[in-house]
């Protein structure tokens, strides 16, 4: 059992035991925490909706930053972590989304739209067969997501020095062949995901699991619009 989730991996749950008499994971508590994280992550954005200049917007992404890697080294914290992350990554967000909103007018509500319906198909795939996970598979998007974390990392040093990769939010061919390839490893990031939550919960894992688990499948979750939101622009750009 492998994910390419820097939240959700074998390592992550192999870390962690629960005694015989402690509560375990379950899938529908997973369901049910990611749900209210979820609505945690609307909540925040919108109240940056409407300002995205603000420091809140600002606050969102450090205390996201801040509170995403206590989770990660903290998992038994998740229950008021996970929460905390997920109403930062929700300020962060709102401001993310309206920005791009004021130039691609339309784009958040595609975002989003191809966000869940990417999500939902998956998760109908994962559930009715259709994907198999097998270990090449996992090692396969493994290394993907490897190869683009560290195309990002050098891509920002470059950036440092004035040098361009390409990948700006312009309409070029390279950077929506490249921001595709993302769109496209980032969603089977989600069939990973599922698979592992499924396969975790079979497990002697204590409770707030649930919560550590719902953390990481935001984490993919929120990578995924924000890449959506990335290709829409440059495809707009194009027209």
């Amino acid at each position: 059992m492998r994910s390419s989730n820097f939240a959700i991996n074998e390592k992550v749950f192999s870390e962690v035991y629960g005694s015989a008499s402690e509560s375990k994971m379950t899938i529908e508590g997973t369901v049910n925490k990611s749900a209210f994280l979820l609505l945690l992550v609307l909540t925040g954005a919108s109240l940056t909706w409407a300002n995205p200049a603000s420091g809140l917007t600002i606050l969102g992404v450090i205390g996201g930053l801040i509170t995403g890697f206590v989770t990660i080294f903290k998992k038994h914290l998740s229950m008021y972590t996970a929460p905390a992350y997920a109403l930062f990554q929700g300020l962060f967000l709102g401001g993310l989304s309206a920005m791009f909103e004021a130039s691609y007018p339309g784009i958040v509500i595609q975002a989003v739209t191809l966000t869940f319906g990417t999500a939902g198909g998956l998760l109908i795939a994962y559930r009715s067969g259709m994907i198999p996970v097998t270990e090449n598979f996992k090692l396969g998007v493994v290394a993907a997501t490897g190869g683009i974390a560290l195309t990002y990392f050098i891509g920002f040093i470059l950036s440092l020095f004035g040098l361009n990769l390409g990948f700006g939010l312009n309409g070029g061919l390279i950077g929506i062949v490249f921001n595709l390839f993302v769109v496209v490893i980032a969603a089977l990031n989600l069939v990973l995901d599922f698979d592992f939550i499924e396969e975790a919960s079979k497990r002697n894992v204590p409770k707030y699991m649930e919560w550590y688990a719902s953390f990481g499948l935001m984490v993919t979750l929120i990578w995924l619009y924000i890449e959506f939101l990335k290709l829409i622009a440059r495809l707009s750009k194009r027209d």
